[in-house]
């Protein structure tokens, strides 16, 4: 299908470019990610239009220095100001005290604080006042993820005919989970003013639908394909699922290089004759670092044959860490990390490799091209594109661990070991699966992975999003995707088709 040739608008919690105070003045790079990498050329190919925040709280104009950034990128670049007080209480405060917990469904971690509802309904409202002063009514705004769920609601308050597409990429909770928010029928009534929702998998969909029809009165469900419609006071609504990738061609390709090989090699070299497991999380509680690491002490207890035979490589990316929550968490991590390697090391083996810093590129994909086993196992994931990017980089002998409850799962159960990631003693035995499993076994795997990763890359991703906001007939989407639903996949210890 061909697009219309509009101009399209990215709006995100973030800028896609670091903007950092260098004494009197501002330094200014590309930031990286899969989102930058995916839309950066459909920006640039349609004049296009990135707003955002520029990460900074002092009180400066910085757009003559985003005009200058945006020379060479083919598209601009609006900044949205904002105080140290908004970014407390809107982002630390409702969008990671309450939304990051809650639809990550731990509930238990929220801070329903009213002050944070009220800063984010300001902030939200203060983004949709900047689209709408910079937009043209044929422009196509697209607003990304959980910090700005309420943008077109404020935008119909200023503009009601422009076209609003909103993408959530974390997971959405299902009914009796999002019950616990204070503002649920706000933010649902936020929600149906764009016009088309998208979410991570068939789950995510479902769990928004059943809320809708819970909560809504005079809600109208059609249709039984990937894009279905919402009718909800004479609007109409699509909503789809449309699973985010990664740039297969550019992480594969780049692995390849000889700086990168020359990386793996070192890190080999300097491990020995082990397979290597490697577990890389941004620190968050959500990421299941933790279980992975009594998964791995219970690996080391039950199948001793593993001793001075693998070497578990843990990289956490500092995150937050200057929130108390966070700062106890990387202590827990550390302190396990000590007892399980004073328990089990022994003269010229350690088993716990533990790094607390983020990676350069070159260090990244080194270490995905060396593991021979990949744990990704977050409590809860809206995707997760580790398990991807490790495809994409790791040579045939990779094995991927994967949680059940990561959106991968859906899409990556046809090579990958699946796993309830609470459920330490399967943990334990996956990993000593993947330990023994023939090189014939792992190859193929690894083949069906990089296929369904290779085919449903991330300009699949935009293009199947792009398409369903300019698609009149909806008949056109299948019923269902290779990868849609949880229930696809082989459970341990399921004993039901469903």
């Amino acid at each position: 299908m061909k697009l219309p040739a509009k101009r399209l608008v990215i709006v995100s919690n973030r800028l896609p470019v670091v903007v950092e105070k260098q004494g009197d003045s501002w330094d200014i790079h590309e930031g990286t990610g899969g989102l930058v990498t995916a839309l950066a050329p459909v920006l640039k190919n349609r004049g296009g239009l990135w707003i955002g925040w520029t990460g900074s709280t002092e009180h400066a104009d910085l757009q003559h220095t985003l005009n200058e950034a945006a020379l060479d990128s083919g598209y601009s670049l609006k900044q949205v100001s904002l105080t140290k007080r908004e970014v407390e209480q809107y982002y630390n405060g409702f969008a990671n005290e309450i939304i990051w917990p809650l639809f990550h469904d731990l509930q238990s971690r929220c801070n329903f604080d009213p002050e944070y509802w009220q800063a984010y309904q300001d902030v939200n409202k203060k983004f949709a006042q900047v689209i709408v002063q910079h937009i043209k009514q044929d422009d196509y705004i697209w607003v990304h993820d959980y910090h700005l769920m309420n943008v077109a609601r404020e935008i119909r308050c200023l503009n009601n005919d422009i076209k609003i597409g909103f993408f959530l990429h974390i997971p959405f909770p299902p009914i009796d989970i999002f019950l616990k928010l204070p503002w649920r029928y706000e933010l649902l009534q936020a929600l149906l003013q764009y016009d088309l929702i998208g979410f991570q998998t068939l789950r995510d969909r479902r769990n928004f639908i059943t809320c809708v029809k819970t909560l809504i009165k005079d809600i109208h469900i059609q249709g039984k394909s990937r894009v279905i419609t919402v009718k909800s006071m004479q609007r109409v609504i699509k909503v789809g699922n449309f699973p985010i990738s990664i740039d297969y061609k550019h992480f594969s390709n780049q692995s390849a290089t000889r700086e990168v090989a020359d990386c793996a090699w070192y890190i080999h070299e300097n491990i020995g004759e082990k397979q290597i497991i490697l577990g890389i999380d941004r620190l968050d509680y959500t990421k299941g670092i933790l279980e992975r690491l009594k998964a791995f002490e219970k690996a080391l207890t039950k199948h001793p044959d593993i001793y001075e035979k693998v070497t578990f490589i843990q990289v956490v990316i500092p995150s937050r860490v200057d929130i108390p929550e966070y700062q106890l968490l990387r202590t827990e991590i550390e302190q396990l990390v000590s007892n399980i390697n004073g328990r089990f090391t022994r003269y010229g083996w350690v088993p716990i490799q533990y790094i607390f810093r983020s990676l350069t590129r070159y260090e990244l994909l080194a270490h995905y091209r060396t593991a021979e086993i990949a744990m990704v196992t977050p409590l809860k994931d809206g995707m997760n594109l580790v398990a991807k990017e490790y495809c994409a980089c790791s040579l045939d002998r990779g094995v991927v661990i994967l949680s059940e409850f990561a959106g991968a799962s859906a899409q990556l159960h046809t090579g990958a070991i699946i796993v309830n990631p609470y459920d330490v003693e399967i943990v334990a035995d996956a990993i000593y699966e993947a330990f023994k499993m023939p090189r014939e076994e792992r190859l193929a795997r690894m083949n069906r992975l990089r296929r369904s990763i290779m085919k449903n890359d991330i300009f699949s991703w935009v293009d199947s999003f792009l398409e369903a906001a300019f698609t009149e007939n909806l008949y056109n989407f299948p019923v269902l995707d290779d990868f849609d639903y949880i229930a696809q996949v082989n459970i341990p210890g399921r004993t039901d088709n469903g």
